[in-house]
């Protein structure tokens, strides 16, 4: 019961926080744009429920639940997207671009099936130095169609490498959708093509995703190689910021969708199990109240400083061999990358 309960209050932490960069962002509060992942949520938090907390995970432009269910803390990410300096990037990464070491989150990416190559390497980094870690990867249906999905895939079959790659399938690449631009109906099926499993879950059913997971991860873990893992959501909201959803998909599609939603589904579940509304609510205040105070926290803090050489890696030869370079922020970038 209180485990059930827990994936509530981590799907509403999730929904809540996404409803908050909205908000955010529709102020001109952001940096940058804003890829929310509402009606995800069960997929989210379904996979983390099968992980070690020291596992890794690989995350893409619409991360930020990813992020909260691998243990983040909201107020910290709330910071980052808004540029701020106690951000777990100092600011600096924004909302595609968050990593956090400390949970072995290796970053959300802006680039379409761009996290796929990390994420492998970080599986042959777990594999090589047998510390018995698994890598999640995540990344969209339109990901799939990218050449960085089969290299990556073939590479860790060929290496038997400790990764589940998660494809989170919500119906669209952007505002196309999946089945005009893609020849089969369950990406899943691909896994075939590198001889490793490929499983179609419903991503609306936190229990099927969590199922799901463990297995994949037991294989990955055990030694057997990577599972290709598909998971069937959907987004209720738009692509992104600058989309509200309904240009290319029927409001009526949505409201079927909107069904099925998570937080509903598994609210009703909590009720059928014994738990008393007067619980519930205390803990949807309690995540209101968080989520309240992770705004304020990250509205309160300074801005990001923005130096050149500040938390960049550089050959320190650059300084010896290059001094005109240095005459100013913009020649000082130049000499990193032609020093690297």
């Amino acid at each position: 019961m209180k485990q059930h309960m827990d994936y509530y209050r981590q799907m509403l932490r999730i929904r809540r926080c996404e409803e908050q960069i909205g908000w955010l962002f529709s102020r001109g509060l952001t940096m940058g744009t804003a890829h929310l992942s509402i009606g995800q949520e069960a997929s989210a938090v379904g996979v983390m429920a099968a992980t070690r907390p020291d596992d890794y995970a690989v995350s893409t432009h619409r991360g930020h639940g990813h992020l909260i269910a691998k243990g983040a803390d909201p107020a910290m990410m709330l910071a980052e997207i808004c540029g701020r300096a106690t951000g777990f990037c100092r600011g600096k990464g924004g909302s595609q671009h968050i990593a956090v070491r400390e949970l072995n989150f290796l970053g959300t990416n802006g680039i379409t099936g761009g996290g796929l190559p990390v994420a492998t390497g970080a599986a042959l980094y777990a594999k090589t130095r047998k510390t018995g870690q698994v890598v999640l990867s995540f990344f969209g249906d339109g990901a799939s169609n990218q050449g960085t999905f089969h290299e990556s895939l073939n590479m860790a079959a060929a290496w038997k490498l400790p990764i589940v790659y998660v494809c989170e399938n919500n119906g669209y690449a952007m505002f196309t959708p999946t089945c005009d631009v893609t020849s089969v109906v369950d990406i899943s099926v691909r896994g075939a093509a590198y001889g490793i499993p490929g499983v179609k879950v419903d991503g609306m059913d936190l229990l099927a995703v969590r199922e799901a997971a463990q297995l994949a991860i037991l294989r990955a873990r055990t030694g057997h190689g990577p599972t290709l893992l598909e998971v069937k959501t959907y987004r209720f909201c738009g692509h992104s910021k600058s989309d509200n959803g309904t240009k290319y998909r029927s409001r009526e599609e949505i409201a079927e969708w909107e069904k099925r939603d998570p937080l509903r589904t598994w609210r009703a579940r909590l009720i059928e199990e014994g738990v008393s509304e007067a619980e519930i609510e205390q803990l949807e205040a309690d995540v209101e109240l968080e989520m309240a105070e992770a705004t304020r926290f990250a509205l309160d803090s300074p801005y990001a400083e923005y130096e050149a050489l500040e938390g960049v890696y550089a050959d320190e030869s650059a300084r010896r061999y290059l001094p005109g370079f240095f005459n100013s922020s913009r020649d000082a970038a130049m000499a990193v990358e032609v020093s690297a």
